[in-house]
């Protein structure tokens, strides 16, 4: 029996209900602190009930090696403070950040809740983060990775708009030799005017000096919101193919408000749609399936996708990847399902794959629109 599940994440959301944001500084500092000695037995026994290896989950793509096609998100590890321990929960890769030039508080707490009835969170949490250079600092005392790790990239809040690509190249300076590919955010909701960076004209002037700058060839993915209509996602496919982007991860968290089920938000008395910030979670999941399939459909595959928004189960994961999703992350998902939703999902992705007759989960990616043609 999963003691998480049905035990601990009852108590801690629906009986005690403890703050998300404490809990996360909890989580964060037990698992800094295992990063911090990779040869424990704690690490052992984590490596032993949450990871599994099957050559047939493994795939090669912008000429890193991914062990299995799971990542953790971009949100969780702000800092990269426990950025050696996520190969042991099972994870094929994981996204430190979002980051910022500038270290900066983010916004007023309270400014991440809980929405048990949605599955689903609602969170405004604004970058909050110690900075690039802390960042920098800390990989390089640690730098021995086993799985892929990528960094995502955000734009400090006291930054003007128009200074936008400046302050993601001064990151991308102090952070390129850290990371094994990165991401350029510009679709948070929680940072005022950021997603207005998603137009055409604003993000080439950010993906160009980037690029100038990148002469070590990292991969560089654009995250973009799912709340974009297809004439606007269209744009950034564009964009992507003309500044030889790695790929697109779709998508981040959505403004939209319609079918919660929740009515009111405990910590502030108020309802989801008086609240800003973005839902993500349960809420999310079709929407992000549908600009992943838009955006295979679009390129015929040729731009790889790392898929994000609503996994909570196998069956999530599996529609992503034959959506078109290439990689896929996770978040609210693995918060309110426990640790052993990665290790599930990659045993049921091993069922799809003999269920459907194939030898590697590479062959199931865009499968659903192949079939369709």
């Amino acid at each position: 029996m999963d003691i998480y599940k049905f035990a601990i994440s009852p108590l801690l959301f629906n009986l005690v209900k403890t703050d998300p944001e404490w809990l996360h500084q909890q989580t964060i500092r037990s698992f800094s602190w295992l990063s911090q000695t990779p040869a424990s037995w704690a690490n052992q026994r984590l490596q032993k009930s949450l990871c599994m290896y099957d050559s047939r989950l493994e795939q090669n793509l912008f000429g890193l090696n991914f062990p299995n096609p799971v990542g953790l998100a971009a949100g969780f590890d702000k800092d990269g403070v426990a950025a050696g321990i996520w190969s042991n929960l099972g994870f094929g890769f994981a996204e430190l950040g979002t980051v910022t030039f500038h270290a900066q508080p983010g916004n007023p707490r309270p400014r991440l809740f809980r929405l048990p009835s949605d599955k689903a969170a609602l969170n405004r949490m604004g970058f909050n983060n110690l900075g690039a250079a802390a960042m920098a600092a800390r990989l390089k005392q640690n730098s021995t990775q086993l799985i892929p790790i990528g960094i995502n990239l955000g734009k400090s809040k006291v930054t003007p708009l128009e200074e936008a690509a400046q302050d993601y190249l001064d990151s991308f300076r102090l952070l390129k030799d850290l990371g094994d590919y990165f991401v350029v955010n510009v679709s948070s909701p929680n940072t005022p005017g950021l997603r207005s960076l998603q137009d055409a004209s604003m993000l080439s002037t950010i993906l160009n000096l980037l690029q100038e700058e990148n002469t070590a060839h990292k991969p560089i993915f654009v995250k973009i919101a799912p709340d974009l209509e297809y004439v606007a996602i269209a744009d950034i496919i564009s964009l992507a193919k003309t500044y030889q982007l790695a790929g697109i991860i779709a998508t981040n968290t959505t403004i939209r408000r319609d079918g919660l089920k929740t009515q009111v938000i405990d910590q502030t008395g108020k309802s989801p749609q008086e609240e800003a910030g973005g839902i993500s979670g349960e809420p999310l999941r079709d929407r992000s399936t549908e600009v992943i399939r838009f955006i295979w459909q679009q390129t015929q595959g040729e731009i790889p996708i790392i898929g994000v928004g609503g996994i909570f189960s196998p069956e999530d994961a599996w529609e992503k990847i034959t959506a078109g999703a290439s990689l896929i992350q996770v978040y609210t998902g693995w918060i309110y399902e426990g640790p052993l939703m990665v290790r599930r999902i990659l045993g049921g992705l091993l069922s799809k794959l003999e269920q459907n007759g194939l030898n590697s989960i590479n062959e199931a990616v865009g499968l659903e629109v192949k079939s369709k043609k």
